[in-house]
């Protein structure tokens, strides 16, 4: 019973260094923690068991999960503004464009100041 059991715990090993390998080789570059990908990728290939967990407790991305909806840290780190980087997104060609749009900006601005106006004064009265 004993050698199973040793044999049982290599082979866990062995699945956890393979789902750490993995883990880290997909990890998006920048998105680590404490240690650079490189460094990580060294750390859980020499110290399979050690690394591995290393790699779990102290250097896998913040929002990681373990599969499902939890895989978001596979993706590019938002920017600063994501309308810009969102898929099919207008851009205008020529400056006629932007005035219309800037145009309907301002009316519908001033819409909402006066409809915002009428609601203070029902409130007052």
């Amino acid at each position: 019973m004993p050698l199973f059991a040793g044999g049982l715990f290599s082979i866990i090993v062995m699945g956890l260094w393979i789902f750490c390998l993995v883990d880290v080789i997909t990890t998006v570059d920048g998105t680590t923690r404490n240690v650079p990908k490189m460094g990580w990728l060294f750390i859980v290939l020499l110290l399979p068991l050690i690394g591995s967990i290393l790699w779990l407790v102290a250097g896998r991305p913040e929002r990681a999960g373990f599969g499902g909806a939890g895989g978001g840290y596979r993706q590019a780190p938002p920017s600063r503004f994501p309308e810009y980087d969102r898929p099919g997104r207008h851009v205008a060609v020529n400056p006629d464009d932007d005035e219309e749009f800037l145009r309907k900006c301002r009316e519908r601005a001033e819409q909402q100041r006066k409809a915002a106006r009428q609601r203070e004064q029902k409130d007052e009265s």
